[in-house]
């Protein structure tokens, strides 16, 4: 590493053991002669990232999460964590959708903790994560801002393998999303949804609709003129079930559907709308979107 290059430690990691793949990733991105480098990478069990990228040019590090065994079982925990420094700028994306297999007890775990300094920027953008049937889910997101840090993240979650016709009739999914600025709680909220949870039928909830994608738009100055671009974007991709709402210092987005194709089409358009805005840079895709 470049001895002026400096970046946040990275959060503790558990050491808890159960049945299953335990696996590990930490990365850290730093400033470095005006872009962005990849200056720490370490990793235990099947979680990797094979090298960084500059698609944009330096000033935009681009890595590729990789899960080699392809699904998650009860018992597996995987668990990420991301610093990036003070005015760096890392995009996070993956190749594929996470599978989440049947559990024939034990419930798998997938812990995300991202650490973004002063003046930098953070992009997660996943494909979706696919509950089979009789899984049991639990998914944490904990964000923690310095300064004028910004992030724009989001996650796709569908019950049931659709285009198989299968159903989410058993198992559950619990989910908890935290975001912090500067030691102080922006926002936080928690989901615990079994199979047969009334929320999935609810008007409110649901609806009857197997998948749903939330984003969060984060940055200490949100214009309140960047919604109302948002909010007609839906209409565009004939999705109809989906909201836009504005805390301080966060936007929100929420869409539901029958498949994840309406979804990803809608978060990416809502990307190419926010980051410019957000991130002062030209909405330059992923590669992976192309493909």
């Amino acid at each position: 590493m470049p001895e002026d290059v400096r970046v946040p430690a990275l959060s503790p990691v558990s050491t808890r053991r159960t049945a299953g793949w335990h696996a590990r990733l930490e990365l850290g991105f730093a400033e470095h002669r005006g872009g962005t480098a990849l200056v720490r990478r370490e990793h235990e069990g099947p979680l990797v990232v094979q090298k960084s990228l500059h698609p944009e040019g330096a000033a935009v590090c681009q890595v590729v999460v990789v899960h080699p065994p392809g699904g998650i079982v009860g018992g597996d925990t995987l668990q990420m964590n991301v610093a990036v420094g003070a005015r760096a700028h890392a995009q996070l994306v993956t190749p594929g959708a996470a599978k989440w297999y049947r559990s024939s007890g034990h419930e798998a775990s997938q812990a995300l903790d991202f650490t973004v300094g002063d003046g930098a920027a953070l992009e997660w953008l996943p494909h979706e994560s696919i509950l089979f049937e009789g899984a049991k889910a639990r998914m944490s997101t904990r964000v923690a801002l310095s300064g004028s840090a910004r992030a724009l993240l989001w996650d796709v979650v569908c019950l049931g393998r659709t285009a198989a016709g299968e159903r989410f009739e058993t198992g559950a999914l619990h989910q908890r999303v935290e975001v912090v600025r500067d030691d102080a709680l922006v926002w936080v909220e928690q989901n615990t949804m079994p199979a047969n949870a009334s929320v999935r039928r609810s008007i409110v909830g649901l609806h009857g609709h197997c998948a749903f994608a939330t984003f969060l738009a984060i940055a200490p100055d949100i214009d309140e003129s960047w919604l109302p671009a948002l909010r007609e974007l839906g209409s565009d991709i004939a999705l109809q079930d989906h909201a836009v709402t504005r805390v301080p210092g966060l936007i929100i987005g929420r869409a539901r559907s029958a498949g994840t194709q309406q979804l990803h089409a809608w978060l990416r358009a809502s990307w190419r709308v926010l980051r410019p805005r957000l991130l002062q840079r030209v909405a330059h895709p992923p590669r992976l979107w192309m493909t």
